[in-house]
């Protein structure tokens, strides 16, 4: 075990530091707000623990000593560490991170962004997202939202949006389908889709259509893009079908740049605010874990007072 470090008091330092530099006890005590006996009195001090002179006393001020002369140089540079980090810790501006996916983070999270920040001026809100699903022992936010199950050991994870997924497609092949398609009839266009995951982490295609009854069949005509911004952007060109997340496409469906073609199935499975179960949250934590979660019933209760889609 390393021994207890044998320090003289900071100020004693200080004023030695200043006295070295001005090479003058008086000067040191006028830019230090101390008399020069006080000066006087804690460079003996200083002399007395170290056993030895640190000054050479001259008619017009003093000389550092050999001895005096290295510890100078030591308490120069400390200082100047210590004043440098405190500047740079003042002016950095507190940070708070929240990690999630893509797909949550341009079409649910960026659009209320304005209002986040809003919410915790002087913070800088930093926005992460990984195609991965959430790993407790690698990620080092201080919040994340991630799609699964709920069950991340040494997490608290809390439910925002449970997994509402519906058929969606852009207005031209809305009208060649029609208001109210059976099942059968999306076969017909192309049905647009993320990679399979193994384990599976999400709804696919083969599971909408076995909710409805229907089996899919090997050779239905399909893309598959690597990215849920490509499986929307290539809806709304009209390039087919695309499994739409609530509430990732709500604000689409509201400006009726996509519109709901099927039926909606919803599984156990959702969108999670997850934080470390064993580390206190802070203040700006709660604040945004608290509006996160107010945000998710807002959208709930909204949703519930819209008229049922067809």
């Amino acid at each position: 075990m390393a021994g207890k470090l044998q320090l003289p008091p900071l100020q004693a330092l200080v004023v030695f530091e200043a006295a070295a530099r001005h090479g003058n006890f008086t000067a040191a005590g006028n830019e230090l707000g101390l008399s020069q006996p006080a000066v006087s009195q804690r460079i003996q001090m200083l002399e007395n623990l170290l056993n030895g002179p640190l000054f050479e006393r001259q008619h017009r001020g003093v000389q550092l000593t050999v001895s005096g002369n290295a510890l100078y140089q030591i308490v120069r540079t400390s200082l100047m560490d210590i004043s440098e980090q405190i500047e740079r810790t003042r002016y950095q501006r507190s940070t708070l991170r929240i990690d999630t996916d893509m797909g949550f983070a341009s079409y649910w999270l960026m659009p209320r962004m304005n209002a986040l920040q809003a919410l915790i001026p002087g913070v800088e809100v930093q926005v992460s997202t990984s195609p991965n699903d959430y790993n407790f022992r690698d990620n080092n936010a201080h919040l994340a939202i991630y799609f699964g199950s709920g069950n991340w050991p040494g997490t608290h994870a809390q439910k925002l949006f449970p997994e509402d997924v519906i058929p969606v497609c852009n207005y031209e092949v809305m009208q060649k389908i029609g208001s109210n398609p059976a099942a059968e009839t999306l076969l017909n266009y192309p049905l647009l889709k993320l990679p399979e995951t193994r384990p599976q982490r999400w709804l696919t295609w083969e599971d909408w259509f076995h909710a409805q009854g229907v089996a899919l069949p090997a050779q239905a005509g399909s893309r598959t893009f690597n990215a849920y911004s490509l499986v929307i952007q290539a809806a709304l060109e009209g390039q087919g079908i695309a499994l739409g997340w609530r509430p990732l496409i709500s604000a689409l469906l509201a400006s009726q740049q996509l519109f709901v073609c099927g039926a909606q199935v919803r599984t156990e499975r959702g969108y999670y605010l997850i934080s470390a179960g064993n580390k206190p949250a802070s203040a700006q934590q709660e604040k945004v874990t608290r509006w996160l979660l107010d945000e998710a019933w807002n959208f709930h209760h909204q949703t519930a007072l819209l008229p049922k889609d067809e």
